[in-house]
Formats: structure tokens, C-alpha cells, sequence
């Protein structure tokens, strides 16, 4: 009988069941176990069998991949490498007990992350926001709608409704779909398109008086054609993008506002790429990305963050993480549903082929990734140029790395050819060097934050952290 190791599980369970008002003797009835099985599993003392999963998925009428998968292992991580700065090096806080905080109590785990982070601000000398939300820091509402999406699991059922709506009635009969939507938008809205030669580093300009939507001559033709969906989501989805953000728990400032942008970006990439239609193309081509962008006249970027959103109940993709990085490793998206670890305060681990892809641009580079606690991760990554369609432009180069765990390899077509259970072509990596276990790395950057940095005069490590105490 194969069991559920997943030691999140018991929270989940703990709080449907707080969520329906059940007591663990009735809830331990309808499952046809004891209420002190139950106990034992809602505190992840026991595992829990497929058969038993299927059960509590049924009785709570949700889907059993949301039992095992979500946020809460990112939730972990992201406690772990706060507990790793130097402020707590005193506390001997174990894993353990980070795990039961994330656990047990998310919304308070969540609120320790918001403290840590206007911390972090403090001491770099940052301005805290104010009580209105005037001059809140960029990055803190960019952290906040990385966790927003990562809260819905980046799916959202009103926005792929909408945008069914929106395309059933887009006559897309004529000379492709740019040109329907130009029609669209003029015959709905009255507004012309027309591509322009706008100032430098503005890809669309919205002119009212003369009813123009503006679109930057520079741009490649799979993101005009995304610019002009995402405004058609500004102005056709405005009410379930006020909806949702209404909804959603998000500070003052900035966030709502790029809270609207990301949600209508959202609903341009289900315009293009429909749900049904695309879920159906990804597994035909076993997620060809390339292929899927040549089918829905869309980028590799494009396609991927469409992958991510997938989760329909009953209609669902491969869950997968998803991370954008700059060469200097700055992480500018990330998202994981795979249930892998992306650091939210510092660059990933270097030996992670999402850095590795910048050595072969635009070639798709292919990893088994193993984490400190033994989970094993199937993992693309390619590069990606930006930059404006004339001569002698600035180069923006970038690295998108997308992924899964590793029993969902085989539906992916870049498995072809890989042995998956190969011990030789695994590469370890982590999270981040002040929360990483491995100490005999040689790319480590800083010393782990639970050892003390010793030098012996006599040894000459790879790296001066790779021996400590």
C-alpha cells in the first residue's frame, strides 16, 4: 500500500475539518477510522495512505493534490531562511518546531515573514510605509503579490470565465488573432490601435482624447499582441479583477495596483491561450514549449507562466515551480506548486541549472535537482533576450526556470532520453548557503547559519566554508 509522506498534510486536514465544524469524532467516523488515528494524523505522527487521502478528499469535496500540494512547503522555506539571519542565532530554533509554526498557525507564520521583512528594512535604512500606504517600498508589495498567487495556487476560475466569455465573442475568422482583437476592442470599446513610436520604455500608451491605444513599434509581435489582450482584461474583466482584490489580504500602496496589473496580464494569457484548449495541447506535445508558442502565437515566457496556472478542479496540469532570474541573480518571479523552495530574500543556489542556462543561451537545459531533505526535482531552464526590435538596442538577458517533481517527469518531453532514478546525473542543491546543510559544497557563498566559521591554517578548503564547526 504506497503512503503519503507529505508532512503538511495533517494541517490541511485540521483546518477543513475546523473549517466545516466537525469534532475528530465525527470526522473519524465518516472516514471509518478511530478519532485517535485521526489525532495522530492531523498532527503528522502517522501517514496517510492513498486510499485513506482519496477518502478525506472525497468527504471534503476537493481535489487530493490539494492535500498534498500548496504553499506550506514554501511557507517552511521561507521561515527557514528568515531563522537563518544572525538575529536568531541565539534561539536554537529547530526545524522542527519552524515546520509546526507554518503548519499549525499559517497566518501567523505569514505575519513573522511580514515583520522579518519591514525589519530587513529598517536595517538597510529603508523607510517603513506609512499607516495610508504612501511610499510603500516597491519590493514589499512585489513580495506580497508573489504571495498572493501563491495563496491561490495562481489560478483563477473568474478570470478564465471571463476570458472565455470575452473570446467566444472575438470573431477570430479573419487574418489571425491580433487583428480580432484590434477589431474587438475598437467595435466594444472604440478604440483604435495603432502601433507608434512611443518614448523610451513605454510599450503601450492608452491616448483618451483621440480614443488611440497606443502600442510601441520596438516591441516582438507575441508581446504587442499580449499588451493588447492585457488591456482588453483592464476594461472587459474590470469587475472580477475588483473582485478579487477585494477579496485578497493585501497591504496599502502598491500592491492592489500591481495586483491589477498581474490579474489582467492573467486574463490576456488565458484570451491566448484558452484553458481548455491549452491544457489539451500540453499534454499532446508533452509540454513542448516551444511548440505550444508556435500553436497559440505566444513567447517561451508566455507559455510558461500559462503552464503555472493550470489548476482546474478535475482539469488540472502538472503542479510546477517557476522562477525568473537576471544574471546577477536576482530572482524577479517566482512560483511553486511542485512543492521545491525558491529563496525570497536571496539569490538561489548557483548550482541550480536555472544559472547554468546563461552558459548556453536559448537552449533548453535539463536537471535532476535534489534538496537537502531528499525530494528530487525535474527541471528546465532556457534564457531569454528582451530588448527593442532595432539595430544596436540593449540586451536584457534572463533565465526562466520551470519545473516539477520528479514522478511527474515523464509527461514532460524533456525527459526523453534521462534516467530519471539516476543517483550519477542528480545534482544537489539548496535553498540558499545561510540555510543549507550541505558543508562539504564548494560553492558556498556564506557560512551556514547555524556554524561558526573556524579556519584551520593548515587545511586549504575549496571554499573557505565548505569546513566548519
Amino acid at each position: 500500500m504506497v503512503e503519503m509522506a507529505e508532512s503538511q498534510i495533517g494541517g490541511r486536514i485540521k483546518r477543513l475539518r475546523r473549517q466545516r465544524h466537525l469534532n475528530q469524532a465525527d470526522l473519524a467516523q465518516a472516514l471509518g477510522i478511530s478519532p485517535s488515528y485521526l489525532n495522530l494524523i492531523e498532527h503528522n505522527r502517522r501517514k496517510v495512505t492513498v486510499p485513506l487521502l482519496f477518502s478525506i478528499a472525497g468527504y471534503f469535496g476537493v481535489e487530493p493534490g490539494e492535500l498534498v500540494d500548496g504553499d506550506e512547503g514554501r511557507l517552511v522555506g521561507d521561515l527557514m531562511e528568515a531563522f537563518g539571519d544572525d538575529i536568531f542565532a541565539d534561539s536554537d530554533l529547530t526545524n522542527l518546531e519552524i515546520r509546526d509554526l507554518a503548519q499549525a498557525n499559517p497566518a501567523a507564520a505569514r505575519a513573522v515573514l511580514k515583520l522579518y521583512d519591514r525589519y530587513r528594512l529598517a536595517s538597510a535604512g529603508t523607510p517603513a510605509p506609512s499607516s495610508q500606504g504612501e511610499g510603500e517600498p516597491f519590493h514589499l508589495a512585489t513580495d506580497a503579490i508573489s504571495d498572493f498567487l501563491q495563496v491561490n495556487s495562481n489560478h483563477f476560475p473568474a478570470l478564465e470565465d471571463a476570458a472565455e466569455r470575452v473570446r467566444a465573442d472575438i470573431d477570430n475568422s479573419g487574418d489571425g488573432f491580433e487583428s480580432a482583437i484590434r477589431t474587438y476592442l475598437f467595435n466594444v470599446f472604440g478604440l483604435e490601435v495603432r502601433l507608434a513610436s512611443l518614448p523610451h520604455g513605454i510599450a503601450r500608451q492608452l491616448d483618451p482624447a483621440r480614443r488611440h491605444l497606443l502600442v510601441s513599434d520596438l516591441l516582438p509581435p507575441e508581446t504587442a499582441n499580449f499588451l493588447l489582450a492585457q488591456h482588453l482584461g483592464q476594461v472587459a474583466a474590470e469587475a472580477e479583477v475588483d473582485a478579487i482584490i477585494a477579496a485578497a489580504d493585501l497591504p496599502e500602496g502598491d500592491a492592489p495596483m500591481l495586483a491589477r496589473n498581474v490579474l489582467s496580464a492573467y486574463f490576456a494569457a488565458a484570451l491566448i491561450m484558452p484553458y481548455g484548449p491549452f491544457l489539451k495541447a500540453c499534454r499532446d506535445y508533452r509540454y513542448d514549449i516551444e511548440r505550444l508558442g508556435r500553436r497559440f502565437g505566444a513567447s517561451f515566457e508566455q507559455v510558461c507562466h500559462r503552464m503555472t496556472t493550470l489548476q482546474r478542479k478535475g482539469a488540472s496540469g502538472i503542479p510546477l515551480h517557476l522562477v525568473r532570474t537576471d544574471i546577477a541573480g536576482n530572482i524577479s518571479k517566482r512560483f511553486s506548486l511542485s512543492g521545491i523552495h525558491i529563496p525570497r530574500h536571496s539569490g538561489a543556489c548557483p548550482r541550480w541549472n536555472v544559472y547554468a542556462a546563461f552558459l548556453a543561451p536559448e537552449r533548453i537545459n535539463v536537471q535532476l535537482s535534489q534538496m537537502p531533505d531528499g525530494q528530487r526535482y525535474f527541471c528546465i531552464a532556457r534564457t531569454i533576450t528582451k530588448g527593442d526590435y532595432r539595430y544596436n538596442a540593449p540586451r536584457r538577458y534572463l533565465s526562466i526556470g520551470l519545473g516539477c517533481a520528479i514522478h511527474h517527469a515523464k509527461e514532460m518531453i524533456y525527459s526523453d532520453g534521462i534516467d530519471l532514478t539516476s543517483d550519477l546525473q542528480t545534482v544537489p542543491i539548496g535553498v540558499g548557503c545561510r540555510i543549507c546543510p550541505r558543508m562539504e559544497c564548494g560553492q558556498r557563498a556564506h557560512p551556514p547559519a547555524d556554524h561558526r566559521f573556524r579556519l584551520d591554517e593548515n587545511i586549504r578548503p575549496e571554499s573557505l566554508y565548505a569546513r566548519m564547526t
